[in-house]
């Protein structure tokens, strides 16, 4: 069977009220699938009514009811607010794999108001309440998504259509404001690399901040994103030599030779320049090896015999002191350190396969968000892959 490329789109209420990581942890856990993009949007009016149209084209052939109501949800719930202008946040997810539409369709689930177990994604978040007449009193689908090959490309030719209106989704006027701060989070590969509910319940973890997702975009890091985003490692590593190596170098000379025995630190210092060096190198470059898939003292100039990676996911949050208390969701970078229900000390092995990475401060969240490009549109180039006119 061949692969597919399906999407989910996350609706802005899900995303208001902090429902964004269950979502995604049920997907991820529930599918083989490969998650290979996500990108926040701002829909325009335009945006919205082009894509309204055509869920309710969609949607006809299962309920007419249905569709005139996904027509009104979506002309409501996606385009900018009729009271602010502001625009509303919505998140495009897209997957790949055998039979992906299906899947992700069997665990979204259909828009009913008789299911009530809890089994879908829709049962769980989404809301479909009837009067005795028929006629809806409240609508909430969740999220949308594609049930069928001509649908799901039609939906993704018009989302990729509008890239520009993805990105950093922020029109509060908040930023620039005292204490109010963005942020980088990179959920890291080991996240990624089977099905699992470890993403979705990072960004649930994450959500008690209190503060505001403004971007999002799942990526592989390159080479040259690696080297640069961590070029400081390799440096702080060799100064830290002594205190890193010194109880294990003591130990490894007690276990072979069965003496008592203890390197002074001026003993420690000599090796230093020679021992120093090749223990940094080797620990950059186990570094980068687990943050791209490749080893740079490892690549191959045969083609495909070099490692991949299942990529890492950046979330931009915003708000009043955000990264104190981003950090502070997190823990610190040694789980074995960190508090019961951080995000190291629930998902993290240790200092290097530690779930994920935060940005310091303010001046490294920029740096390190202009490194790997938050605002890249990937959403075109996966639907250009699949879907080429």
């Amino acid at each position: 069977m061949e692969s597919e490329l399906a999407y989910v789109l996350i609706n802005p209420y899900m995303i208001r009220k902090s429902r964004t990581g269950g979502i995604i942890a049920r997907i991820l856990a529930r599918t083989d699938l490969n998650f290979v993009a996500a990108r926040m949007y701002g829909p325009s009016e335009k945006l919205a009514r082009e894509y309204a149209e055509l869920i309710k084209e969609a949607a006809t052939d299962v309920n007419q009811i249905v569709a005139e109501e996904m027509y009104k949800y979506i002309m409501h719930e996606y385009a900018p607010s009729k009271r602010s202008g502001n625009p509303h946040r919505t998140m495009l997810l897209l997957f790949e794999g055998e039979n992906a539409i299906e899947k992700v369709w069997n665990v979204v689930g259909r828009i009913s108001p008789r299911v009530t177990s809890g089994l879908t994604v829709r049962d769980t978040y989404g809301d479909f309440i009837e009067e005795l007449d028929g006629s809806i009193r409240y609508f909430e689908p969740a999220v949308i998504v594609g049930h069928n090959k001509e649908y799901t490309y039609k939906a993704l030719r018009l989302w990729a259509k509008y890239a520009d209106e993805g990105g950093i989704i922020d029109f509060h006027g908040s930023y620039g404001k005292p204490d109010v701060e963005r942020t980088l989070v990179m959920l890291k590969p080991d996240n990624f690399k089977e099905p699992s509910l470890r993403a979705g319940n990072i960004l649930d973890i994450l959500s008690a901040a209190g503060l505001r997702l403004i971007c999002v975009n799942k990526f592989a890091m390159t080479l040259q994103q690696a080297n640069e985003f961590y070029e400081q490692l390799e440096d702080a590593i060799y100064d830290k030599f002594n205190l890193i190596c010194g109880a294990k170098l003591n130990s490894a000379i007690s276990n072979a030779l069965g003496l008592d025995f203890e390197l002074s630190d001026d003993v420690l210092e000599s090796i230093k320049p020679s021992l120093g060096h090749l223990y940094a190198k080797k620990q950059f470059n186990s570094l980068v090896e687990f943050m791209t898939g490749q080893n740079p003292s490892k690549l191959s100039d045969k083609p495909g015999e070099n490692g991949t990676s299942k990529g890492c996911l950046a979330l931009v949050y915003q708000g009043k002191d955000a990264i104190a208390k981003i950090r502070d969701a997190l823990g610190p970078t040694d789980p074995t350190k960190a508090k019961p229900g951080s995000v190291r000390r629930e998902f993290g092995s240790n200092v290097m396969i530690n779930a994920a990475h935060a940005s310091d401060s303010e001046e490294n969240a920029k740096r390190e968000m202009k490194i790997i490009g938050v605002e890249k549109d990937y959403i075109k180039i996966w639907v250009d892959k699949y879907y080429s006119e």
